[in-house]
């Protein structure tokens, strides 16, 4: 296996990055039951939907459409969890590539982290106020 990091370039770099994450994800004490209890056996469906959400962030090339947001509003996560998740986003990134587009998938995921983690408390702080 080549070792040299590289820049993200095309679709084949995003599904290298999202499968080595959600390996991460999936192995992991802390994330790994809730990801795994919530996506079930639905894996491939889950990546596909990231390869295109980070194909549309990262290469500018528009094929996910949808609200990030709704599917994680109900789970049982706090700030140590959205932690965690940038934890190993960032070392996957880190072990993989390199340049502009490694530094912008870090930026977004810490952006995503803390408007998911704000938005989470906010609806559970203000249950009359309903996601959808």
């Amino acid at each position: 296996m080549d070792t040299t990091k590289r820049e993200i370039s095309n679709i084949e770099d995003i599904k290298i990055l999202v499968d080595g994450f959600y390996q991460k994800v999936r192995e992991d004490s802390t994330l790994g039951p809730i990801f795994n209890e919530r996506i079930k056996d639905r894996w491939p469906e889950h990546l596909d939907k990231m390869y295109r959400f980070w194909q549309t962030v990262l290469l500018e090339e528009h094929t996910y459409h949808g609200s990030p947001f709704v599917p994680h509003a109900q789970l049982p996560v706090d700030k140590s969890h959205f932690d965690q998740w940038l934890k190993l986003f960032y070392e996957t990134v880190d072990e993989l590539y390199t340049g502009k587009k490694a530094v912008k998938a870090k930026k977004q995921g810490q952006r995503m982290a803390e408007m998911f983690h704000s938005k989470i408390e906010y609806f559970r702080n203000n249950p009359q106020y309903k996601v959808l």
